[in-house]
């Protein structure tokens, strides 16, 4: 039988003094990062609306074009008040003139709604859903901010595709309860896209303990099967064994390492989180914010 919702509680306050235990590092530099990005996308919605309220529609074709209003992946659009795309800096371009007022992301989120309701009843507002980078080439998870300027409203957003410590650690907890209960049908989970354990550059790694074979794998499926007690980081450092070497003795062992980011295809500093469960070796990670 399947834990009741409490007896997973349990389980994870019970561990917690494991994971305070793990080194708050990666985690503090992506909340700075993701702080810097946030003061940055309010710094431009800000221009933003201040130019426009200066100049007007004539400021929408500043908005939809190189320049000094888009910096990276940070743009701004702006929506009518009746849903009406009216200008964008982004991949949304495509939808300048066009009502999206009922348009939805991948998960079915009808943000549009909520920023049309939200500038009408407050003036401002933060609106999170998933919408394509065009720099990595795929949806990721977006925070726009937004603010109504006569009858349009202004909005700048930035992306946050990196996963925390925090939710690698919560991702690993799911992943122990899992496997705990059925190691068969946890495994294809971990490996299935649509499974619920991959996330952006979030994703669950299996290792066996005795084999050293590599059972799931989220990101990297071509290496499910292989032998992994090798596996070496670009900078030659042997990952794996200390993984299994250090989680002999410790509850969730921490290990830094060189590996590729899925989002950005970029090789990157990764903390992964690991726990012996049975036969099996455990692990999620983090990167590290370049």
């Amino acid at each position: 039988m399947r834990s009741t919702f409490s007896q997973i509680a349990a389980c994870i306050i019970f561990s917690g003094a494991a994971i305070a235990t793990a080194s708050a590092g990666a985690a503090e530099s992506i909340a700075a990062a993701e702080a810097a990005d946030s003061a940055a996308a309010r710094a431009l919605l800000d221009r933003a609306a201040a130019r426009y309220r200066t100049d007007g529609e004539a400021a929408l074709a500043a908005f939809s074009r190189a320049g000094e209003f888009v910096t990276g992946d940070l743009y701004v659009y702006v929506l009518g008040s009746d849903g009406v795309m009216k200008a964008s800096g982004g991949p949304s371009i495509n939808l300048v003139g066009r009502n999206i007022s009922d348009l939805k992301d991948p998960e079915g989120k009808p943000f549009v709604r909520e920023i049309l309701d939200g500038a009408k009843a407050n003036g401002s507002g933060t609106v999170k859903y998933r919408w394509l980078n065009r720099q990595h080439g795929k949806a990721e998870q977006k925070v726009v901010y937004y603010q109504s300027v006569g009858d349009s409203i202004i909005a700048v957003g930035y992306y946050v595709p990196y996963a925390s410590a925090e939710q690698a650690k919560a991702m690993l907890w799911r992943a122990v309860h899992e496997i705990n209960q059925d190691q068969q049908a946890a495994i294809r989970s971990f490996n299935d896209l649509n499974g619920g354990f991959v996330q952006d550059d979030l994703y669950v790694f299996v290792i066996g303990v005795d084999d050293m074979n590599m059972y799931a794998h989220g990101a990297q499926p071509r290496l499910i099967g292989k032998y992994s007690r090798d596996l070496r980081d670009p900078d030659g450092k042997l990952f794996v064994q200390e993984m299994m070497r250090r989680s002999k003795d410790e509850d969730i062992a921490e290990v830094d390492y060189l590996w590729r980011n899925p989002v950005t295809q970029k090789t990157a500093m990764k903390t992964s989180y690991v726990k012996r469960v049975g036969r099996y070796l455990v692990g999620v990670g983090a990167y590290a914010k370049e």
